[in-house]
């Protein structure tokens, strides 16, 4: 075997004796009923084989501990049991726990074996969980019922048995506190059960009388005492740490669905919010045909389009795509579609978007920005004046030549810069041309391995140009119909002269 492959055991072991691994409870129950059966067979079976007295006294109290595993699983199951590791302490459940655990200890003496007029068994088990999971006071009830029960069937060892249960409730219990009101985990409380059993041997010695034969005692039992009572401990706390696991994995499940459900409800109502920004219907306006389309990638989205009545003869449009993270992104749209609406009738394209700009290039970051094309539609003499910020250029078609070109783009989006300098422009509109707006979106959600989105786009203009803009509209969307996630937002707007 490699060092390596050596070395990496030993850090599994160690992480699953501190319980960082999610190991299957029932394979532990399994190993455990394994052993308690050969340890039957074995003691069945131990007049026809070699077997010295430590080894019988070994399999007995393994066999016992099997049994106390057993129980400790149901008792793990118990809502008075889970109440306490969760730290709901009432004076019924401690009563309730005392009681359970002095039982066990209790069965831990009665189940024992006799050696040299002594006990040996697994009594001071229950006393020291009750301790570690439940605080002095449990740990102590527990242990005064089981220290009282050895006291009450007499023998040479009968007080420093008592005493040690007793004083393994309190010490366990104590830990607790120490490790403030929380279970040790598997290591240390091995550790401990391997500690106190050694104290109790060490107690046994300093108080049972005659010595020698209490040296006797110790000699005889100390294997099997610490063994057994460690095996125990290690499966009651496995059964802990795993119910601990459980139900903390259970918190944080139900935190985050609830975290889950508050985020979906704050974003359904920024949703609306963002909604109530955008035209509920689109405008009359005199001499032209209007359709448009919002269809956010997520709850909220980014791009955004408007009609903007200025005066009886113009009407502003404006269509925008904010880069970002689709909630900030979403804010910021709110924030400049008010702003333009606000100022639309006070200042032209030009001065407006350059206002824009110097108001959120203070506030915003590197991240984020506006690409954004607005415009004054002039409907007396059909003209279009705009500003174009680095946002993808509308395409237009001239009816008289059959001729499709784009409009201008500009190379400097918003919200990067201060007083940026941007170029103005201007179109004549005549009868049947067609205005098509639209946000990076549609070019991504129209992508083909044959061919770009943007050609798709300009084939389907070309082809449906004597159409309503509502069913060139449509014609696009069918395009888009069999995408169940839009890669990005999607914002169109068709404007044709009649």
């Amino acid at each position: 075997m490699s060092k390596n492959t050596f070395r990496d055991r030993i850090y599994k072991i160690r992480n699953y004796l501190a319980g960082d691994e999610e190991v299957p409870i029932m394979y532990i129950h399994a190993i455990m009923a394994i052993i308690g059966s050969v340890s039957v067979l074995l003691i069945l079976q131990f007049h026809e084989m070699p077997m010295s007295s430590v080894q019988h006294s070994l399999l007995v109290l393994v066999e016992k501990a099997c049994v106390i595993v057993v129980i400790a699983y149901v008792v793990s199951r118990l809502n008075v049991f889970t109440e306490v590791l969760e730290g709901k302490f009432t004076i019924k459940n401690q009563a309730i726990l005392i009681v359970i655990f002095g039982a066990i200890s209790i069965f831990g003496t009665y189940s024992g074996v006799d050696v040299f007029g002594a006990m040996a068994n697994v009594r001071d088990l229950g006393p020291m969980v009750a301790g570690l999971i439940g605080g002095p006071i449990v740990g102590l009830g527990a242990g005064l019922i089981g220290g009282l029960y050895r006291l009450s069937l007499g023998g040479f060892t009968a007080v420093p048995c008592a005493l040690s249960t007793i004083l393994a409730g309190l010490f366990a219990g104590l830990i607790f506190l120490i490790n403030k009101r929380r279970f040790v985990g598997i290591f240390w409380a091995v550790v401990f059960a391997v500690l106190m059993e050694s104290l109790h041997l060490l107690i046994n010695l300093a108080i049972a009388q005659p010595y020698s034969k209490a040296l006797a005692v110790v000699e005889e039992l100390t294997i099997p005492i610490i063994v057994s009572n460690a095996l125990g401990m290690f499966i009651f706390a496995f059964i802990i740490s795993n119910l601990l696991r459980e139900r903390e994995t259970i918190k944080q499940r139900d935190l985050y669905f609830d975290e889950l459900e508050r985020k979906k409800h704050e974003l359904k109502v920024a949703s609306k919010i963002q909604k109530s920004f955008l035209p509920e219907e689109l405008p009359s306006i005199p001499g032209f045909s209007v359709a448009a389309l919002n269809i956010p990638a997520h709850e909220v989205g980014g791009d955004f389009y408007d009609f903007i009545p200025v005066s009886p003869e113009k009407t502003g449009i404006v269509i925008a795509d904010v880069t970002g993270d689709s909630f900030p992104a979403s804010l910021l749209m709110a924030l400049s579609r008010t702003i333009i609406r606000g100022e639309a009738k006070n200042q032209n394209p030009q001065t407006l978007l350059k206002y824009l700009n110097n108001l959120i290039a203070v506030d915003i970051g590197p991240e984020i920005f506006i690409t954004i094309l607005y415009g004054e539609l002039d409907t007396k003499n059909r003209c279009f004046n705009y500003v174009n910020a680095a946002h993808s250029p509308p395409l237009i078609f001239r009816n008289k030549t059959n001729q499709l070109s784009e409009l201008a783009k500009g190379v400097k989006s918003l919200g990067r810069l201060e007083n940026i300098q941007l170029e103005k422009h201007k179109i004549k509109i005549e009868s049947g041309d067609l205005l098509l707006f639209y946000t990076d979106g549609v070019i991504q959600v129209l992508e083909s391995p044959e061919s770009s989105g943007k050609e798709v786009l300009e084939q389907m203009v070309i082809q449906n140009h004597d159409l309503s803009p509502a069913e060139i509209l449509e014609e696009i969307k069918s395009k888009t119909i069999s995408l169940e996630v839009n890669p990005d937002d999607l914002v169109l707007a068709i404007l044709k002269a009649d």
